[in-house]
């Protein structure tokens, strides 16, 4: 009886050697002699995508240029009533597509230092995730100064639209095709003292700030007597999935 117990055992015993025989050897041969902890192809990916940032904004200032050419030739020789062009100018400022103008304000967020510890006694100390701006964030802040009326709002260097989505992935923001990095600054063109009012009372920024006190994240907000919004430059094409068949 005891023979027969110990021979599985052992046999289940070499079967563990063997895979792990088997897992360090795919190691080896996927590291190639390399730390793949330190290995620079994460790099040269990081790279990559900020080289194809740089040329999504080269392209996107030519395409602006060019619409702007084309849509001066339209207007002009489209016979429009200047009624008409009128409801045009005034269709194409609610759709975001020409620039905005007036006083308003800008909220700069940013991440807190890498060493940051907690600030409020009896706290514990932040987890990676305490410490950086994520997507809600940025997203909490955009409904807010809609909320608050805003005329128009940008985030960076880029002017929102409807279909315009706020995407981070890690702590990078990804914005109609464009990487930014921290801090990210949004500014919304509208009355400074709504904006600011609807602000502070949004929940989900009273969330936000509650890291900021903790932990040290970065939270600004400016008013600005003037500042003027570009028109979105980008297409505005509807994008959807389809079906395989």
């Amino acid at each position: 009886m005891t023979r027969s117990l110990f021979r599985p055992a052992r046999l289940a015993a070499l079967g563990v050697f063997a895979l792990a025989g088997l897992i360090f050897w795919v190691s080896f041969n996927t590291a190639q002699g390399t730390n793949i902890r330190s290995d620079d192809s994460m790099l040269r990916l990081s790279d990559l995508i900020q080289e194809r940032s740089r040329k999504n904004e080269a392209l996107d200032s030519s395409a602006a240029s060019l619409r702007r050419q084309v849509d001066g030739l339209a207007q002009r020789d489209d016979g429009s009533t200047s009624a008409q062009k009128r409801e045009l100018g005034d269709l194409e400022k609610a759709a975001g597509t020409r620039k905005v103008s007036g006083s308003g304000l800008s909220v700069t967020l940013d991440d807190a230092p890498t060493n940051a510890t907690a600030k409020v006694p009896g706290l514990p100390d932040p987890e990676p995730n305490d410490l950086v701006i994520h997507q809600q964030d940025l997203q909490a802040v955009v409904n807010a100064l809609w909320k608050g009326g805003a005329k128009g709002i940008k985030i960076m260097d880029q002017r929102l639209i409807s279909t315009s989505a706020v995407r981070c992935v890690g702590n990078t923001l990804i914005l109609q095709g464009r990487v930014y990095s921290p801090p990210y600054k949004v500014t919304a063109v509208g009355d400074p003292g709504k904006l600011r009012e609807t602000l502070d009372s949004a929940p989900a920024i009273k969330n936000y700030m509650e890291y900021v006190d903790a932990y040290g994240l970065g939270w600004k907000v400016d008013e600005h007597k003037a500042v003027t919004l570009p028109g979105y430059s980008g297409t505005v094409d509807l994008q959807h999935a389809k079906p395989l068949e």
